[in-house]
Protein backbone atom coordinates (compact mmCIF):
# COMPACT_ATOMS: atom_id res chain seq x y z
CA UNK A 1 0.00 0.00 0.00
CA UNK A 2 2.96 2.73 0.72
CA UNK A 3 4.32 1.45 -2.59
CA UNK A 4 1.48 2.45 -4.36
CA UNK A 5 1.16 5.29 -2.23
CA UNK A 6 4.93 6.45 -3.71
CA UNK A 7 4.24 6.01 -6.57
CA UNK A 8 1.58 8.34 -7.08
CA UNK A 9 3.22 11.20 -5.86
CA UNK A 10 6.12 10.71 -7.13
CA UNK A 11 6.40 13.90 -8.89
CA UNK A 12 5.46 15.81 -5.54
CA UNK A 13 8.38 14.08 -3.13
CA UNK A 14 11.23 16.72 -2.18
CA UNK A 15 13.71 13.92 -1.81
CA UNK A 16 15.58 13.75 -4.96
CA UNK A 17 16.87 10.43 -4.68
CA UNK A 18 13.90 9.35 -4.20
CA UNK A 19 12.16 10.76 -7.14
CA UNK A 20 14.90 8.96 -9.20
CA UNK A 21 14.59 5.60 -7.89
CA UNK A 22 10.74 5.81 -8.23
CA UNK A 23 11.25 7.49 -12.07
CA UNK A 24 13.76 4.16 -12.58
CA UNK A 25 10.79 1.63 -11.11
CA UNK A 26 8.29 3.44 -13.21
CA UNK A 27 9.94 3.19 -16.62
CA UNK A 28 10.97 -0.47 -16.09
CA UNK A 29 6.81 -1.12 -15.11
CA UNK A 30 6.08 0.86 -18.84
CA UNK A 31 9.09 -1.61 -20.44
CA UNK A 32 7.72 -4.75 -18.54
CA UNK A 33 4.05 -4.17 -19.76
CA UNK A 34 5.24 -3.29 -23.43
CA UNK A 35 7.49 -6.06 -23.39
CA UNK A 36 4.55 -8.92 -22.38
CA UNK A 37 2.39 -7.06 -24.77
CA UNK A 38 4.31 -7.89 -27.52
CA UNK A 39 4.77 -11.57 -26.56
CA UNK A 40 0.89 -11.55 -26.69
CA UNK A 41 0.26 -10.04 -30.00
CA UNK A 42 3.23 -12.57 -30.89
CA UNK A 43 1.43 -15.85 -29.91
CA UNK A 44 -2.13 -14.18 -31.56
CA UNK A 45 -0.61 -13.52 -35.17
CA UNK A 46 0.84 -16.84 -34.82
CA UNK A 47 -2.44 -18.90 -34.49
CA UNK A 48 -3.85 -16.11 -36.95
CA UNK A 49 -1.45 -15.23 -39.70
CA UNK A 50 -4.40 -12.26 -41.50
CA UNK A 51 -3.43 -10.43 -37.57
CA UNK A 52 -0.01 -9.86 -38.58
CA UNK A 53 -0.94 -8.79 -42.55
CA UNK A 54 -3.38 -6.49 -40.96
CA UNK A 55 -0.86 -4.76 -38.54
CA UNK A 56 1.53 -4.59 -40.90
CA UNK A 57 -0.82 -3.16 -43.59
CA UNK A 58 -2.48 -0.42 -41.02
CA UNK A 59 1.49 0.65 -39.72
CA UNK A 60 2.75 1.63 -43.00
CA UNK A 61 4.83 4.78 -43.06
CA UNK A 62 3.05 7.78 -44.72
CA UNK A 63 5.60 9.03 -47.14
CA UNK A 64 5.81 11.31 -49.95
CA UNK A 65 6.40 8.29 -52.07
CA UNK A 66 2.85 6.88 -51.01
CA UNK A 67 1.00 9.72 -50.79
CA UNK A 68 2.09 10.14 -55.07
CA UNK A 69 -0.84 11.71 -56.96
CA UNK A 70 -1.74 10.65 -60.77
CA UNK A 71 -3.44 13.46 -63.17
CA UNK A 72 -6.73 11.65 -63.72
CA UNK A 73 -6.80 11.98 -67.66
CA UNK A 74 -6.69 9.55 -70.01
CA UNK A 75 -2.93 10.76 -72.07
CA UNK A 76 0.04 9.76 -73.18
CA UNK A 77 2.00 12.24 -73.39
CA UNK A 78 5.21 13.54 -71.61
CA UNK A 79 4.01 15.88 -69.41
CA UNK A 80 1.43 14.03 -68.30
CA UNK A 81 1.58 12.27 -64.76
CA UNK A 82 -0.35 9.30 -65.59
CA UNK A 83 0.81 5.08 -64.24
CA UNK A 84 1.15 3.26 -67.49
CA UNK A 85 0.37 0.10 -66.33
CA UNK A 86 -3.72 1.71 -65.13
CA UNK A 87 -3.93 3.40 -68.10
CA UNK A 88 -2.99 0.45 -70.39
CA UNK A 89 -5.10 -2.12 -68.19
CA UNK A 90 -8.01 0.68 -67.86
CA UNK A 91 -7.94 0.89 -71.93
CA UNK A 92 -8.04 -2.86 -72.23
CA UNK A 93 -10.90 -3.41 -70.15
CA UNK A 94 -12.40 -0.95 -72.07
CA UNK A 95 -11.73 -2.17 -75.73
CA UNK A 96 -12.82 -5.70 -73.95
CA UNK A 97 -15.95 -4.28 -72.83
CA UNK A 98 -16.26 -2.52 -76.42
CA UNK A 99 -15.96 -5.76 -78.68
CA UNK A 100 -18.37 -7.99 -76.08
CA UNK A 101 -20.80 -5.33 -76.77
CA UNK A 102 -20.01 -5.71 -80.28
CA UNK A 103 -20.33 -9.09 -80.46
CA UNK A 104 -24.00 -9.52 -78.07
CA UNK A 105 -25.41 -7.33 -80.70
CA UNK A 106 -24.18 -9.54 -83.26
CA UNK A 107 -25.72 -13.02 -81.14
CA UNK A 108 -28.91 -10.47 -80.93
CA UNK A 109 -29.38 -9.82 -84.90
CA UNK A 110 -28.39 -13.24 -85.94
CA UNK A 111 -32.34 -14.73 -85.81
CA UNK A 112 -33.43 -12.52 -89.00
CA UNK A 113 -31.61 -12.96 -92.54
CA UNK A 114 -30.61 -9.33 -92.36
CA UNK A 115 -29.25 -9.25 -89.04
CA UNK A 116 -27.38 -12.57 -90.93
CA UNK A 117 -26.29 -9.90 -93.83
CA UNK A 118 -25.06 -7.61 -91.31
CA UNK A 119 -23.07 -9.80 -89.00
CA UNK A 120 -21.06 -10.83 -92.05
CA UNK A 121 -20.58 -7.15 -92.80
CA UNK A 122 -18.71 -7.16 -89.23
CA UNK A 123 -16.94 -9.80 -89.31
CA UNK A 124 -15.53 -8.79 -92.89
CA UNK A 125 -14.58 -5.63 -90.61
CA UNK A 126 -13.09 -7.35 -88.60
CA UNK A 127 -10.93 -9.59 -90.84
CA UNK A 128 -10.11 -5.98 -91.94
CA UNK A 129 -7.59 -4.99 -89.16
CA UNK A 130 -4.84 -3.33 -89.68
CA UNK A 131 -1.59 -4.46 -89.00
CA UNK A 132 -0.74 -1.36 -86.07
CA UNK A 133 -3.86 -2.16 -84.30
CA UNK A 134 -3.15 -5.63 -84.36
CA UNK A 135 0.56 -4.85 -82.47
CA UNK A 136 -1.00 -2.26 -79.94
CA UNK A 137 -3.46 -5.11 -78.66
CA UNK A 138 -0.56 -7.40 -79.10
CA UNK A 139 1.84 -4.72 -76.46
CA UNK A 140 -1.61 -4.38 -74.52
CA UNK A 141 -1.80 -8.04 -73.73
CA UNK A 142 2.19 -7.87 -72.53
CA UNK A 143 1.52 -5.10 -69.77
CA UNK A 144 0.37 -8.59 -67.46
CA UNK A 145 3.03 -10.97 -67.13
CA UNK A 146 3.91 -14.04 -65.19
CA UNK A 147 5.86 -13.51 -61.60
CA UNK A 148 8.85 -13.77 -61.96
CA UNK A 149 10.76 -16.28 -59.07
CA UNK A 150 11.78 -13.04 -57.05
CA UNK A 151 9.46 -10.19 -58.37
CA UNK A 152 10.89 -6.43 -58.24
CA UNK A 153 8.17 -4.37 -56.53
CA UNK A 154 10.02 -1.04 -58.65
CA UNK A 155 11.63 -2.54 -61.89
CA UNK A 156 10.32 -0.85 -65.21
CA UNK A 157 8.18 -2.70 -67.35
CA UNK A 158 9.25 -1.62 -70.89
CA UNK A 159 6.06 -3.48 -72.53
CA UNK A 160 3.92 -0.10 -71.13
CA UNK A 161 5.35 1.92 -74.12
CA UNK A 162 2.57 3.97 -75.28
CA UNK A 163 2.16 3.87 -79.11
CA UNK A 164 2.49 7.97 -79.36
CA UNK A 165 5.83 7.81 -78.04
CA UNK A 166 7.36 4.98 -80.50
CA UNK A 167 5.74 7.31 -83.39
CA UNK A 168 7.30 10.78 -81.90
CA UNK A 169 10.73 8.65 -81.29
CA UNK A 170 10.78 5.78 -83.87
CA UNK A 171 15.22 6.03 -83.75
CA UNK A 172 14.14 5.65 -79.59
CA UNK A 173 12.06 2.53 -79.91
CA UNK A 174 13.43 0.42 -83.04
CA UNK A 175 14.96 -2.67 -82.19
CA UNK A 176 17.50 -2.37 -84.58
CA UNK A 177 19.28 -0.84 -81.97
CA UNK A 178 23.30 -1.97 -82.49
CA UNK A 179 24.23 -4.95 -80.29
CA UNK A 180 26.89 -2.84 -78.60
CA UNK A 181 26.65 0.78 -78.57
CA UNK A 182 29.40 3.15 -79.45
CA UNK A 183 29.37 6.54 -77.40
CA UNK A 184 31.94 9.64 -77.57
CA UNK A 185 32.29 11.17 -74.59
CA UNK A 186 33.43 14.97 -74.92
CA UNK A 187 32.87 17.93 -72.58
CA UNK A 188 32.73 21.62 -72.76
CA UNK A 189 35.23 24.08 -73.93
CA UNK A 190 38.27 24.45 -72.16
CA UNK A 191 36.91 21.81 -69.62
CA UNK A 192 39.19 20.90 -66.93
CA UNK A 193 36.79 17.59 -66.31
CA UNK A 194 39.48 14.94 -68.23
CA UNK A 195 40.16 12.92 -65.08
CA UNK A 196 35.98 12.46 -64.64
CA UNK A 197 35.42 11.82 -68.60
CA UNK A 198 37.49 9.38 -68.57
CA UNK A 199 36.28 7.98 -65.65
CA UNK A 200 32.57 7.62 -67.51
CA UNK A 201 34.50 5.98 -70.21
CA UNK A 202 34.96 2.74 -67.65
CA UNK A 203 31.26 3.65 -67.06
CA UNK A 204 30.10 2.73 -70.46
CA UNK A 205 31.50 0.05 -72.76
CA UNK A 206 32.97 0.89 -76.29
CA UNK A 207 32.95 5.04 -75.77
CA UNK A 208 36.09 6.76 -76.40
CA UNK A 209 36.72 10.48 -74.76
CA UNK A 210 38.08 13.03 -77.36
CA UNK A 211 39.21 16.29 -75.76
CA UNK A 212 37.24 19.59 -76.68
CA UNK A 213 39.63 22.77 -76.88
CA UNK A 214 38.92 26.43 -77.79
CA UNK A 215 42.79 27.51 -78.25
CA UNK A 216 43.05 30.76 -79.91
CA UNK A 217 44.70 29.08 -83.09
CA UNK A 218 42.52 26.25 -83.17
CA UNK A 219 38.90 25.73 -84.48
CA UNK A 220 35.89 25.80 -82.10
CA UNK A 221 33.51 22.95 -83.12
CA UNK A 222 29.91 23.08 -82.05
CA UNK A 223 27.53 20.65 -80.89
CA UNK A 224 26.27 19.73 -84.30
CA UNK A 225 29.36 19.26 -85.85
CA UNK A 226 30.56 17.01 -83.03
CA UNK A 227 27.57 14.55 -83.72
CA UNK A 228 27.92 14.93 -88.06
CA UNK A 229 31.58 13.58 -87.18
CA UNK A 230 30.28 10.67 -84.82
CA UNK A 231 27.96 9.76 -86.88
CA UNK A 232 30.24 9.56 -89.88
CA UNK A 233 32.34 7.24 -87.97
CA UNK A 234 29.39 5.01 -86.39
CA UNK A 235 28.97 6.34 -82.90
CA UNK A 236 25.29 5.75 -81.59
CA UNK A 237 24.95 9.03 -78.99
CA UNK A 238 27.04 11.48 -77.83
CA UNK A 239 27.94 12.82 -74.37
CA UNK A 240 28.96 16.55 -73.36
CA UNK A 241 29.64 16.92 -69.67
CA UNK A 242 29.63 19.93 -68.41
CA UNK A 243 31.59 21.86 -65.61
CA UNK A 244 31.43 24.60 -63.11
CA UNK A 245 34.19 25.51 -60.99
CA UNK A 246 36.21 22.34 -62.06
CA UNK A 247 33.02 20.01 -60.79
CA UNK A 248 30.49 18.34 -63.17
CA UNK A 249 27.10 19.62 -62.55
CA UNK A 250 25.61 18.45 -66.27
CA UNK A 251 25.50 16.18 -68.51
CA UNK A 252 23.78 16.39 -72.43
CA UNK A 253 22.74 13.11 -74.40
CA UNK A 254 22.47 13.05 -78.07
CA UNK A 255 21.06 9.89 -79.43
CA UNK A 256 22.65 9.72 -83.49
CA UNK A 257 21.95 10.49 -85.99
CA UNK A 258 19.36 12.98 -85.35
CA UNK A 259 18.24 13.43 -81.71
CA UNK A 260 16.62 13.20 -79.25
CA UNK A 261 18.92 15.60 -76.95
CA UNK A 262 18.39 14.95 -72.94
CA UNK A 263 19.69 17.47 -70.48
CA UNK A 264 20.23 16.01 -67.46
CA UNK A 265 22.00 18.30 -64.28
CA UNK A 266 24.43 16.31 -61.81
CA UNK A 267 24.72 16.74 -58.20
CA UNK A 268 26.66 14.59 -55.56
CA UNK A 269 29.63 13.36 -57.68
CA UNK A 270 31.52 11.19 -55.96
CA UNK A 271 34.63 9.39 -57.58
CA UNK A 272 35.31 5.61 -56.99
CA UNK A 273 38.48 5.63 -55.32
CA UNK A 274 37.21 8.33 -52.68
CA UNK A 275 34.18 5.57 -51.77
CA UNK A 276 35.10 3.64 -48.77
CA UNK A 277 35.79 0.51 -49.21
CA UNK A 278 35.52 0.25 -52.84
CA UNK A 279 36.26 -1.99 -55.57
CA UNK A 280 37.90 -1.63 -59.14
CA UNK A 281 35.65 -1.92 -62.18
CA UNK A 282 36.23 -4.35 -64.73
CA UNK A 283 36.01 -4.34 -68.72
CA UNK A 284 32.76 -6.59 -68.33
CA UNK A 285 29.49 -5.55 -69.87
CA UNK A 286 27.31 -4.66 -66.91
CA UNK A 287 23.69 -5.71 -66.09
CA UNK A 288 21.61 -2.42 -66.27
CA UNK A 289 18.47 -2.12 -63.16
CA UNK A 290 16.05 0.85 -64.35
CA UNK A 291 13.36 1.68 -61.23
CA UNK A 292 10.92 2.99 -60.81
CA UNK A 293 10.08 4.94 -64.19
CA UNK A 294 6.26 4.47 -64.74
CA UNK A 295 5.14 7.91 -66.73
CA UNK A 296 5.12 8.25 -70.29
CA UNK A 297 8.23 10.52 -69.57
CA UNK A 298 10.26 7.77 -67.14
CA UNK A 299 9.84 5.11 -70.25
CA UNK A 300 11.58 7.47 -72.70
CA UNK A 301 14.22 7.93 -70.35
CA UNK A 302 14.45 4.41 -69.81
CA UNK A 303 14.89 3.91 -73.56
CA UNK A 304 17.63 6.61 -73.53
CA UNK A 305 19.66 4.68 -71.02
CA UNK A 306 19.64 1.42 -72.69
CA UNK A 307 20.58 2.31 -75.74
CA UNK A 308 24.11 3.80 -74.49
CA UNK A 309 24.84 0.09 -72.68
CA UNK A 310 25.11 -3.24 -75.03
CA UNK A 311 22.24 -5.60 -75.19
CA UNK A 312 23.86 -8.52 -73.16
CA UNK A 313 25.39 -8.46 -70.35
CA UNK A 314 28.55 -10.50 -69.50
CA UNK A 315 27.53 -12.42 -66.38
CA UNK A 316 30.95 -13.36 -65.44
CA UNK A 317 31.80 -10.28 -64.37
CA UNK A 318 28.91 -10.02 -62.23
CA UNK A 319 28.88 -5.88 -62.57
CA UNK A 320 25.44 -4.45 -61.91
CA UNK A 321 24.81 -0.47 -63.32
CA UNK A 322 21.40 0.87 -61.37
CA UNK A 323 19.83 3.69 -61.91
CA UNK A 324 16.89 4.33 -59.57
CA UNK A 325 13.91 7.05 -59.82
CA UNK A 326 12.93 8.01 -56.53
CA UNK A 327 11.01 11.64 -56.71
CA UNK A 328 12.23 12.67 -60.17
CA UNK A 329 16.07 12.48 -59.08
CA UNK A 330 17.97 9.65 -60.44
CA UNK A 331 20.34 7.72 -58.48
CA UNK A 332 23.29 6.30 -60.27
CA UNK A 333 25.40 3.43 -58.99
CA UNK A 334 27.66 0.47 -59.75
CA UNK A 335 28.19 -2.42 -57.77
CA UNK A 336 29.93 -5.83 -57.97
CA UNK A 337 28.02 -8.13 -56.56
CA UNK A 338 28.91 -11.93 -54.89
CA UNK A 339 26.92 -15.15 -53.56
CA UNK A 340 28.03 -16.59 -50.60
CA UNK A 341 27.03 -18.98 -47.98
CA UNK A 342 24.31 -17.57 -45.18
CA UNK A 343 25.43 -16.68 -42.10
CA UNK A 344 23.71 -18.00 -38.86
CA UNK A 345 22.89 -14.57 -37.50
CA UNK A 346 21.46 -13.60 -41.04
CA UNK A 347 18.05 -14.01 -42.47
CA UNK A 348 17.17 -15.79 -45.10
CA UNK A 349 16.35 -13.71 -48.93
CA UNK A 350 12.67 -12.72 -49.24
CA UNK A 351 10.39 -11.37 -51.82
CA UNK A 352 8.32 -8.64 -52.36
CA UNK A 353 5.44 -10.20 -50.28
CA UNK A 354 7.86 -10.87 -47.30
CA UNK A 355 8.00 -14.52 -47.72
CA UNK A 356 11.21 -16.46 -47.90
CA UNK A 357 11.78 -17.35 -51.73
CA UNK A 358 12.22 -21.12 -52.06
CA UNK A 359 15.27 -22.59 -53.12
CA UNK A 360 18.01 -19.75 -52.01
CA UNK A 361 17.33 -19.99 -48.16
CA UNK A 362 21.26 -20.67 -47.55
CA UNK A 363 22.41 -18.17 -49.76
CA UNK A 364 23.11 -14.43 -49.40
CA UNK A 365 24.71 -11.99 -51.74
CA UNK A 366 27.63 -9.31 -50.47
CA UNK A 367 27.90 -5.91 -53.10
CA UNK A 368 30.52 -4.00 -53.33
CA UNK A 369 30.67 -0.33 -54.96
CA UNK A 370 32.72 0.51 -57.59
CA UNK A 371 31.88 4.16 -58.65
CA UNK A 372 31.37 6.97 -59.79
CA UNK A 373 28.29 7.91 -57.83
CA UNK A 374 26.05 10.45 -59.05
CA UNK A 375 22.50 12.03 -58.93
CA UNK A 376 20.82 13.11 -62.16
CA UNK A 377 17.59 15.13 -62.55
CA UNK A 378 16.40 15.58 -66.01
CA UNK A 379 15.93 19.23 -67.24
CA UNK A 380 14.73 19.20 -70.95
CA UNK A 381 14.23 17.11 -73.79
CA UNK A 382 14.98 18.49 -77.53
CA UNK A 383 13.61 17.02 -80.50
CA UNK A 384 16.56 17.30 -82.43
CA UNK A 385 20.19 17.85 -81.67
CA UNK A 386 20.39 21.00 -78.90
CA UNK A 387 18.05 23.47 -78.66
CA UNK A 388 19.76 25.20 -82.01
CA UNK A 389 19.51 22.18 -84.03
CA UNK A 390 16.02 21.86 -82.83
CA UNK A 391 12.95 23.86 -85.00
CA UNK A 392 9.43 24.21 -85.11
CA UNK A 393 6.82 24.34 -82.27
CA UNK A 394 7.69 21.28 -80.69
CA UNK A 395 11.78 21.47 -80.73
CA UNK A 396 11.14 21.47 -76.73
CA UNK A 397 9.76 18.38 -76.26
CA UNK A 398 9.44 18.94 -72.45
CA UNK A 399 11.09 20.92 -70.07
CA UNK A 400 11.15 21.40 -66.21
CA UNK A 401 9.97 24.52 -64.52
CA UNK A 402 10.18 25.44 -60.78
CA UNK A 403 6.23 25.54 -60.65
CA UNK A 404 6.43 21.97 -61.04
CA UNK A 405 7.38 20.83 -57.90
CA UNK A 406 4.86 23.16 -56.36
CA UNK A 407 2.78 20.38 -55.65
CA UNK A 408 5.16 17.73 -53.22
CA UNK A 409 3.12 14.87 -54.22
CA UNK A 410 3.35 14.91 -58.11
CA UNK A 411 6.45 13.60 -59.77
CA UNK A 412 7.18 13.51 -63.66
CA UNK A 413 9.22 9.99 -64.00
Amino acid sequence: MGSQRSTSLSKKTGNKLRRQSLYVRQKQDREKEKREARFRRKKEEDREPELRRARVERNKPATIDRKRVWDDVDDDGLGASVDMEQLLKKRRLQQEEAEEKLAAEAEKGADSEKDDEEDSMLGSDDEEESDEEAAAKARAKQVIRDDSLAPSTTSTNLDLTPESLVAKFPSLFTDDRPAEPQVLITTTLNSTLHDQARLLCTLFPHSTYIPRSAHKYGYKYSVREICKFAVNRGFSSVMILREDQKKPIGLDIVHLPSGPTFHFSISNWVEGKKLPGHGNPTNHYPELLLNNFRTPLGVLTVRLFQSLWPKTPELQGRQVVTLHNQRDYIFLRRHRYIFRDKKATEKSVVGADGKELKGVEDIRAGLQELGPRATLKLRRIDKSIGRAGSEGDDAVQWEWKAKMEKKRTRFNL
